[in-house]
């Protein structure tokens, strides 16, 4: 079983999911994708998800609220990336991002070693089930403008100025317009 929860945070009402391998969903409860990104996940763990309590929950929690406050800035909670080979390629790219910085899906693109990939990699950021810790949100458009984010346009906007907030350094100007 994948354990299922939920928490509320100041982006809103957010859901959790836990197997003993890590965190496997940390996403907007009402994200239009959220259906297909819970039954990808339960493909790609073989369980299925059930109300209920995981301990790795309370360690979700403490570390979610203490990024929320500006006390964290990474994340050390396991996490089990559920998805294909390229998804979790890409996926793993994005923990690579620090904390106050953002990427182009260009950049993201030539990290993973194929400059041509930049709709792929878009579409594999999309398909993120795990919001804020695998920080999605960092990737912005070539011009440095705000593009798509599962959890709406106004949700990245909301953590990219927190963490700009919180971490010293100054982001692109646009980002903030």
């Amino acid at each position: 079983m994948i354990a299922l929860s939920h928490i509320d945070t100041p982006v809103g009402k957010m859901l959790m999911g836990a197997t003993d391998a890590g965190i496997c969903l940390f996403d907007f409860e009402y994200r239009k994708r959220i259906g297909p990104i819970m039954e990808r996940v339960q493909q790609h763990v073989g369980e299925k998800f059930a109300d209920g309590y995981h301990p790795l929950f309370d360690v979700l929690t403490t570390q979610v609220n203490e990024y929320f406050t500006g006390e964290r800035k990474d994340f050390t909670v396991p996490l089990h990336l559920a998805g294909s080979p390229f998804q979790v390629s890409v996926w793993q790219a994005l923990l690579q991002i620090p904390y106050g910085e953002t990427r182009t899906y260009k950049q993201q693109s030539i990290f993973l070693g194929n400059e041509k990939a930049i709709r792929a990699v878009a579409g594999a950021n999309g398909e993120n089930g795990i919001a804020i810790l695998v920080p999605c949100h960092r990737v912005v458009g070539t011009n440095g403008s705000l593009t798509g984010y599962g959890g709406g346009l106004q949700r990245k906007q909301w953590l990219l100025t927190h963490e700009n907030k919180h971490s010293g350094k100054n982001m692109q100007a646009n980002l903030f317009d």
